[in-house]
Order: C-alpha cells, then sequence, then structure tokens
C-alpha cells in the first residue's frame, strides 16, 4: 500500500529546453570600432550601448525590407538590384550619386573588387556571375 502513496518521480527536463535561442549579433567591438571611426571625437561608454541597440534594430530592419523586396519578386535570394532599391528608398543612392560611386568612397579596395565589375587582360571580367 505504501507503494500506491509515493507519487511518481519527475522526469529531469534537459538544459537544452531552457536554454532561450541567441540570434546572431554584431560584434561590440566592431560597431565600436566602426563609430569611432566616423565620429572622429572621444564618445562615452554608456552610450555605446544605446549606438548597439540603433544599430540592431537597423541591420533588423534592413534584412527586413531586404527579404520583403526579394519575396515581392518571387526570389528566395537577395540580390544587388533589392539592395540598390533599398540605397534609393533611403536616399544613399539618386542619378547623381550610382551605387558604384558611392561603393569607391566608402569600401577599401579588396571589397571594390568583389563588388565591381573589372575587366581584366585576357577578356575576363572579374568578378564572374
Amino acid at each position: 500500500p505504501r507503494s500506491l502513496l509515493r507519487p511518481k518521480p519527475v522526469p529531469k527536463s534537459s538544459g537544452a529546453l531552457r536554454r532561450k535561442k541567441c540570434e546572431p549579433a554584431v560584434a561590440s567591438s566592431l560597431i565600436k570600432k566602426i563609430f569611432s571611426h566616423y565620429a572622429k571625437m572621444p564618445v562615452a561608454r554608456d552610450s555605446f550601448q544605446v549606438i548597439e541597440k540603433c544599430s540592431e534594430k537597423y541591420f533588423r530592419q534592413l534584412s527586413n525590407d531586404l527579404e520583403a523586396y526579394s519575396s515581392h519578386a518571387g526570389r528566395k535570394t537577395v540580390e544587388m538590384a533589392d539592395l540598390e532599391v533599398l540605397m534609393r528608398r533611403q536616399g544613399l543612392v539618386t542619378d547623381r550619386m550610382p551605387l558604384h560611386v558611392l561603393i569607391e568612397r566608402n569600401l577599401p579596395l579588396e571589397y571594390r573588387k568583389l563588388l565591381i565589375p573589372v575587366a581584366m587582360s585576357g577578356n575576363k571580367v572579374i568578378p564572374c556571375k
């Protein structure tokens, strides 16, 4: 009769169920480095936390917009044309300031070579599609 009165043992749950999903984020050191490069003046430490939150919201909105543009076009892949449409809507790319000029002004040479097609000797175009 005592075995009937004992409560059944509750199985222990694994720790994986209790963990929250961790979203990928831009490293705070990278945000600090980029912002301090463009600010050109000292920035207080507590202001970097606000900058991190703002940049996280910005990149989340940016990715949602790019996803909407590509799905509207019936694609599952975001292409450079989607990014150009988004930058036009933000006012960064205009008729006087095309995307290639913006890339040349703001990115280092290694990234420019990857984004802007360049004709090389031997009738080769880099980057090839």
